[in-house]
């Protein structure tokens, strides 16, 4: 049961937590804009149509700094809340009435698991949602650019070319799908002057392109030696083709790092796959449950800088947490960069080992 001291706190810490999350994503979306502006504006376009590209852009990027700066911004949220309350002397009044600084930080922290929810939440569902269209590049916001498809792993090991694939039309034009044994050696080839997606339905769980102009050529080996040529060729013209690779999946091969925006259950599927950037998974996958804990381990360590018995300046605590927390982060990302392609996930870890231990040392130390 909620009391009166909880409702205040977390009242105010809902409100820092919107300005703060609308204040850091529009400064990212800002800076990231005044830096790539001539990249929006270099097709000529009306200012209409940049305004309305710019916004096709950035509206699905918001998931992806979202993600980047959760832990900050509820980190921000929670000490305006507690800077505030001592500047009013609310701190004073509260610890005169008997209550515990623990007391005062429990609200907080719940709060903080909520918004690690909400960062899991958007990793795992609303990212993996918009991922074909955090692929795009500035100078095609409106993801409208086609482009040729370049030998893309797809179902059974076979790998999917085409000549050109329109976005608009999602169709595939010259496509070309080279099948392999498991010495890797070529053994069909099928080509179509055009291909037309085809989603799953309620009677057919799978995509499938549907072919026009199609031409198949098997070749098939004879076991036995004999009179004759090693292997024959099977030529047929089938209508269909079953894939993995929907037009989204094609539109987000195209970015360099496209697995980080997949979500756990598709990297572990991936996995099984045997695609040849199996370290690179692992490495996210890793970074992925280690996020949510890195944003409470942030919350942790800033709390003790803010729950003091006797005032103090609050810039000097500011610029401690700040030294604390930047120090956090740093390692985080060091860590993680310099994991390696084994399946220890030590390193994504190791930030949360020494900081996670020092935030507990710091809260202990809490006078109340």
């Amino acid at each position: 049961m909620l009391g009166v001291l909880d409702r205040y706190i977390l009242r105010s810490l809902v409100i820092n937590y919107l300005i703060c999350l609308g204040t850091m994503l529009s400064l990212y979306v800002v800076l990231d804009m005044f830096v790539n502006m001539d990249e929006f504006t270099e097709q000529g376009y009306p200012i209409h149509i940049v305004i309305r590209n710019m916004f096709s852009y950035y509206w699905p990027n918001l998931f992806l700094y979202f993600k980047e700066m959760a832990g900050a911004i509820s980190l921000f949220a929670a000490l305006a809340t507690l800077a505030r309350m001592r500047r009013e002397n609310e701190m004073t009044a509260i610890l005169a009435s008997g209550v515990s600084l623990y007391r005062v930080a429990a609200p907080i922290v719940a709060f903080g698991l909520v918004t690690s929810v909400l960062l899991v939440i958007d990793t795992e569902y609303l990212i993996p949602a918009v991922s074909h269209k955090l692929a795009r590049d500035h100078d095609d916001a409106d993801g409208t650019r086609a482009h040729a498809v370049m030998f893309l792993p797809d179902r059974d090991d076979t790998l999917l070319s085409a000549r050109r694939f329109d976005p608009v039309t999602r169709n595939l034009q010259g496509l070309m799908v080279l099948s392999r044994d498991e010495e890797g050696q070529v053994v069909s080839m099928l080509e179509a002057d055009l291909a037309v997606w085809e989603p799953p339905s309620d009677t057919r769980p799978d995509g499938r392109w549907r072919l026009e102009r199609s031409r198949q050529t098997v070749r098939q080996r004879r076991e036995s030696a004999g009179i004759g040529p090693p292997e024959s060729k099977v030529v047929t013209h089938p209508r269909y083709y079953a894939s993995r690779l929907s037009p989204e999946a094609i539109q987000l091969r195209q970015a360099e790092s496209w697995y980080r925006y997949l979500s756990l259950s598709q990297l572990s599927a991936l996995q099984k796959r045997n695609v040849p950037i199996q370290s690179s998974i692992l490495r996210t996958k890793h970074t992925r449950r280690t996020r949510p804990f890195i944003s409470m381990v942030l919350l942790l360590l800033g709390l003790p800088f803010f729950l003091r018995v006797t005032p103090g300046s609050i810039m000097n605590d500011a610029g401690k947490c700040l030294v604390a927390c930047g120090l956090c982060y740093v390692t985080t990302f060091v860590a993680q960069s310099l994991q390696t392609s084994s399946d220890s996930p030590l390193p994504a870890w190791i930030p949360i080992f020494i900081f996670g231990t020092l935030a507990v040392v710091l809260i202990d130390r809490i006078h109340t």
